[in-house]
């Protein structure tokens, strides 16, 4: 990975392993039973977004595809809603990977915002296409919590990379 200017230490590369347990993990967390609340941050489309950033190559829309079906076929909604809207997500997020990994995670949290909200977008407009019902504005919240929830998200997915290749006092990295 490419050192941003105020970067401090080089970053390990991701184990696939870590990688694809931290997306299984969010799409547990977004299968927790926690009634239809609207305003309830969808934790697989922060973490589909946080890999298609950082690793773009391994993480993209096929990706986001399937884990959106699953989705779909969890929450009994309309096979294809949560699909598109991961794969919108992931298309975004590949697009401007390169421009947001230049930014402080705070700046990256504001960057990603948009494209959190035109997730929910593209759910409510299909929702409401396919006849549902209107879930109220608290569904402009969820957008607002993602994007709150970028920094630590950031520093948890992050955290397995900056540890040290070799604890050898000796190295010059």
């Amino acid at each position: 990975m490419i050192m941003r200017p105020g970067q401090q230490q080089l970053l390990l590369p991701v184990s696939p392993l870590f990688m694809w347990a931290s997306l299984f993990a969010a799409l547990l967390l977004n299968m927790i039973p926690v009634g239809r609340a609207a305003w309830t941050p969808d934790f697989l489309a922060l973490a589909i977004v946080f890999w298609s950033v950082h690793q773009p190559m391994r993480i993209g829309i096929g990706v986001a595809f399937a884990f959106g079906l699953a989705m779909d076929v969890h929450q009994s909604a309309m096979l294809g809603q949560h699909a598109l809207s991961y794969t919108t997500l992931g298309y975004f997020a590949i697009a401007i990977h390169r421009r947001l990994l230049w930014y402080p995670v705070v700046s990256q949290a504001l960057q990603v915002l948009p494209l959190f909200a035109l997730s929910h977008l593209i759910e409510l407009a299909i929702r409401m296409i396919g006849g549902g019902a209107f879930p109220g504005w608290n569904l402009l919240i969820s957008p607002a919590l993602e994007s709150l929830l970028w920094p630590l998200a950031s520093l948890l997915l992050l955290a397995p990379q900056r540890r040290t290749p070799d604890p050898d006092a000796n190295r010059p990295l």
